[in-house]
């Protein structure tokens, strides 16, 4: 019974993580809009950074589409 309890908190911690992830996702993708309207380099720069490391993450939990 406790491995099923454990089973269902890892998971639930997991879809929890993936929403997070894609929070963010969205966040850095209007900072990065924002930074290219601007054309401010050093923010697009952070911005695309922020965004490889969102779809690394997202590819590890298996969450892309």
């Amino acid at each position: 019974m406790r491995q099923v309890v454990h089973i269902i908190r890892k998971n639930d911690m997991e879809k929890e993580k993936i929403q997070t992830l894609k929070l963010e996702l969205d966040y850095q993708l209007a900072t990065l809009y924002d930074a290219l309207s601007n054309q401010d380099e050093k923010e697009i720069t952070e911005a695309k950074m922020q965004l490889t490391e969102i779809h690394r993450l997202l590819e590890e939990l298996d969450a892309l589409d």
